[in-house]
């Protein structure tokens, strides 16, 4: 595999370097104007500070790949001083700060593996999966005949996280929720 990615081999998810910062590309459009060079609109997010910023990219230039290893990590605890992971091949535990983990935060549960990405060997963030399942430790209570109507409301999950759901979701029970969004799926009905 090499080193660098031409514009060609842009796709959702690619990881690159730009001025020496770990980013991943979000969206892309290759843009043929009328006049002047090809380009492709490129929106990439920095893996180390969580900002989203449009470039456009000239056709035919290279970017590098960078130096970034993803390691599955058990979450342990959060503190005062940030939260902490251990390695599950070699205990080694590491700790990252608030700044590093981001709206991350809201998908920890203590116990679960997750993804801790690493730049040059320094740990830089964690990456969870698109859709996560939490319990729902603290809304109003369901109203009988009210699943219809089309109107939500505040849900406390187990992270602290709140997201609008439907009037039928009660306490106690497991929603599947849309990290890239912060929103509510569907119930997720285990028997």
């Amino acid at each position: 595999m090499s080193s660098m990615y031409d514009t060609r081999e842009f796709r959702r998810g690619l990881k690159v370097l730009i001025n020496n910062d770990p980013w991943v590309i979000v969206d892309f459009q290759h843009v043929s104007p009328g006049k002047g060079a090809a380009f492709t609109r490129t929106k990439v997010k920095n893996l180390r500070t969580g900002q989203v910023v449009e470039q456009n990219i000239k056709s035919g230039d290279k970017l590098e790949k960078p130096d970034v290893e993803e390691r599955n990590m058990q979450f342990l605890y959060a503190d005062a001083d940030g939260f902490n992971f251990m390695d599950t091949g070699n205990y080694e535990q590491i700790s990252l700060t608030n700044l590093e983990v981001g709206d991350t935060k809201n998908y920890l549960i203590e116990n679960s593996v997750i993804k801790v990405v690493f730049f040059n060997g320094k740990p830089i963030g964690v990456e969870t999966d698109t859709f996560v399942e939490l319990k729902v430790v603290e809304t109003a209570p369901g109203v009988r005949g009210d699943t219809a109507t089309g109107g939500s409301k505040p849900a406390k999950l187990e992270t602290g996280l709140v997201v609008s759901v439907p009037f039928h979701i009660n306490e106690g029970d497991i929603l599947r929720v849309d990290t890239r969004e912060n929103v509510y799926v569907d119930r997720v009905n285990r028997k």
